[in-house]
Order: C-alpha cells, then structure tokens, then sequence
C-alpha cells in the first residue's frame, strides 16, 4: 500500500480508502462485509470510510464490527453528519442539536472512542455556518474527533468554512467530491481552492460507479448482480452514465489498459490517483477480490501520451459543470422545514 498526507495536515492515510456504503446500502449479508473488509486490511488498507445514514445506520454497526479487535492507532476512521438519521425535524442537518447528538450516536454505532475525521456530508443553508463549524470544533475540542472535514461543498462554501475553522483553531483537512474520469467537476473550482487552503480530496465514485470498469457494454443487458440491476444498491446514482454514448466511449480505453497490462478499473484508478490533490480515493466493493485486485492500481505512472488517450476516447462525454457541486446540496434555506 502506498500513503500520503491528508492535504497539508500531519494525518497520513492509505491512497485507497475502503466505503461502506455501497455495501451495506445493498442486500448483500454481513459475511459480504466482513470479507470486504478484511480484503482491504490484507491489501494494507488502513483507511475506512462511513456515514451515519448509510444503509440507515446499519453501516457504522457493521464497520464497528468487521474492525473490532484491530489495533484502533493503525485505523483512521471517517465518518459523515448530515442526512436524516430519524424522523424528526432535528434528525437532519448541520444544527448544533444535530452534530453533537449525531458525533455520541456515530461513536456509539461504531464501538470507538474517536473518528479520526468528521465530515459535514452536504452543506447546510438552513443553518448559519458559524453555529455549524463552532459545533464541529467543539466535537474535536472534545476528542471525539481529531480532524474535521466537508464532502460536496463548492469552493466558496470551502474557504468560508476553511476560515473559521482556523479561527477556532481546528482543522479542516479534507473535501470528499465525486471524482473520476468522466466526473471531472472539481477540478474546476474545488481543488484549486483547496490546493491553495492545503486541502486534501477523498474522492468517491473514482471508477464512475462501476462504469469505468468496463462491465456495462452499449446495447447489451446490465450484467446479473451488477449494480444497475440492484434497486437497493444506489442504481439511480448509476444510471446517467448508461447511455450507448458513455458506455461505447470507455470500451474505447479497453486497448489503452491492455498495452499498460491494466485493467479498465485499474487505469482508472491509476488516472485518479495520478492527481496531485487526491490523497485517497474510496473503493466500494460487493467481492473482496474486487479490492485485491483495485489495489494493483497503486504505483502506476500514467505518461502524458496515455492522459492524451484517455481524454480523446472519453471526449464529449466527460462532465466539467462546475455548477454541479452546488446542485447536491439544499439551495432552500427551509428545506429542513418542507
């Protein structure tokens, strides 16, 4: 396994990160789990990331549970606050209510003292962000998390959230955006602003949600047990991506793979990880051997005539809307309310 900083903080974390969400959002048993994660210990995976809506807080139990016994110090373990995790009207959000009651229900699912980071899995402007990021210091103030972090902010939401953190002398270490070779969004507002804060990006869906593997092939059935044939298993995420265009498009980097003795997913990894902002990329999994063998994406140097390739054969189809960051959070400042 190989390691970097998480942006410019101390925190060091494996260059792929195991999540759970696919998983255990699934109907796949809690043995799948348990072998996923013990695919990513055996493959030097040592950073493990959740939410505490995922699979309607069953995710952070089963996490617990596949790591207990592990030695906690070798771990570093992420978590998310934001979505509703009940039926009320405080069950939801970026609320002091809701992240302080949210961080003891969080550590009490996964059987830990701490997480290592805490991220405000959208943002919240049903909230003022300074009760949001007061919240959020207090909870590492606490101890009960060491670093904090924001998943899907825009780079405005980034810096105002980046600056008060530093008056509240806490650190804001990392973005989770979608990131991948056909989502390439970030890149045009989010990881410069981070680069220049030293933010770190844990970026999710780097394989397209299955598409950049090379399984979904135009004109043609969805594989039986694959994703899109799985209503439980986030299949309206997938869906854009299964057109005729898109999926004709990544068959076209089958013969770039191939003279690299790669396959689709590993190219595709290897396409993420070669950014110099990622500091790991979170791999989803309904087989452990899909981890064992992601993980021979580590160490790969793409040259700039392959990176050439790459952008001509997914041409036209690949998404650089910065706009899009914006649209996966509440605009409604009374959305909580609706």
């Amino acid at each position: 396994m190989n390691f970097r900083h998480l942006g410019r903080s101390g925190l060091i974390v494996s260059q792929l990160a195991y999540g759970n969400w696919l998983t255990q959002s699934s109907s796949r048993s809690e043995e799948t789990e348990l072998a996923c994660v013990r695919a990513a210990l055996d493959a030097g995976i040592t950073t493990f990331d959740t939410a505490d809506v995922y699979a309607d807080t069953r995710a952070e139990e089963s996490l617990g549970r596949a790591l207990k016994g592990e030695r906690r110090e070798g771990l570093e373990v992420l978590t998310k606050v934001f979505a509703p995790t009940g039926p009320g009207h405080n069950d939801l959000g970026l609320s002091r209510k809701h992240i302080r009651e949210s961080i003891d229900n969080s550590l009490r699912r996964l059987g830990m003292d701490y997480v290592d980071v805490y991220q405000a899995h959208r943002f919240d402007p049903s909230t003022p962000l300074e009760e949001t990021m007061t919240a959020l210091a207090d909870v590492v103030h606490s101890g009960k998390a060491h670093y904090i972090g924001v998943c899907e902010w825009t780079a405005d939401q980034i810096r105002r959230g980046h600056a008060l953190a530093r008056e509240l002398k806490v650190s804001l270490v990392s973005n989770q955006p979608q990131y991948s070779a056909l989502w390439r969004v970030p890149e045009v507002e989010v990881m410069p602003a981070c680069e220049e804060l030293g933010i770190g990006q844990i970026v999710w869906s780097p394989l397209a949600q299955g598409v950049l593997t090379g399984k979904y092939l135009p004109g043609e059935q969805w594989p039986e047990g694959s994703r899109a044939t799985d209503s439980n298993d986030g299949s309206e995420v997938l869906t854009p991506w299964l057109t005729d265009e898109v999926l004709g498009r990544v068959q076209q980097l089958r013969p770039i793979a191939a003279d690299l003795g790669l396959s689709l997913a590993q190219l595709s990894l290897a396409w993420v990880l070669r950014h110099p902002g990622v500091s790991t990329a979170v791999l989803g999994a309904s087989r452990p051997e899909q981890i064992t063998d992601n993980a021979k994406a580590l160490g790969v140097t793409l040259d700039a005539e392959v990176l050439g390739a790459i952008d001509a054969a997914l041409g036209p189809v690949v998404s650089r809307d910065a706009a899009a960051t914006a649209q996966s959070s509440p605009t409604d400042p009374a959305w909580r309310l609706a």
